[in-house]
Parts: C-alpha cells; structure tokens; sequence
C-alpha cells in the first residue's frame, strides 16, 4: 500500500493525499493553526478510515452469512491526549445495522470479529485508545 502527499502551500495548511488505488483526498488544517477548515482534518480522515474499515468488515461478514443486511452506519466519538502526542485514547463506535429479519446475535458477532480479528484500523488504533462498541438492529421496511 503507498500513498503520496502534498502540501498544497497556496492553501495554507491544506494538503492533497493520492492513494495507490489513484483516488484523492484533500485535508485541511483548523484556521487557528494556518488552515482554512476546507477539508477534514488529518485525524478526523483517520478516525473516517477506521470507521470504513469496520463497517466494511461488519456488512461482508453479514452478507457471507446470507442476512439481508440493507444498511450500515457507525457513528464514531472520540477523545484525544491533552498532549503532544495527541493520540486517540478512547474510541466508541455504535453501529446500525438495518436489514430484513437480521439476527441480533449475527450483527453482534459481525461486530466483534472486526473488532478482534479483521479490522486492521482499530486494532491498531486499539494500541493506544480503549476500543468500544455497541450496536442496534433496525428492521427495514
């Protein structure tokens, strides 16, 4: 996996990533700091990936299993050091999973096999932040 970034300088404190995949994603600092708050943060595109990741996993193992999974949803909050570094040291992400007769104990093991076992963001994450979870089972209609 590679990824290649640039300052865009014109922008003040804003900066351009290009994945590997060639897809691009713009950053941006808060005004206080030199940026102009046109784009998210640095850490909060992070906090995004490890919300991707996860929900990924959940729906791919859900749709493994043959559930009507229709729709997925993790809504992240996060705490940071008061410190340099300022690293994540509490992350809770609380899913919603809508689907047609989808069992409550198969989205609670969907999540907890991307917690443990597959999603390679909040493991790592899980290094220096307490991890949490919790979800709800919403029936589609």
């Amino acid at each position: 996996m590679e990824c290649t970034v640039n300052w865009l300088p014109a922008s003040g404190m804003a900066f351009s990533a290009e994945t590997g995949s060639g897809h691009l994603l713009t950053m941006d600092g808060a005004p206080d700091g030199g940026g102009r708050n046109l784009a998210p943060r640095p850490m909060e595109t992070l906090l995004a990936g490890a919300g991707g990741c996860t929900a990924y996993d959940v729906v791919l193992i859900l749709k493994r299993g043959r559930h009507d999974v229709r729709g997925c949803q993790v809504r992240l909050q996060a705490e940071r050091a008061s410190t340099d570094p300022k690293v994540f040291t509490k992350i809770h992400l609380h899913f919603v999973v809508t689907g047609r007769n989808l069992p409550e104990a198969a989205v609670q093991r969907a999540i907890e096999l991307s917690h443990d076992k597959y999603c390679s963001a909040t493991i790592m994450l899980g290094k220096t932040a307490e991890v949490t979870t919790s979800y709800e089972v919403v029936e589609a209609t």
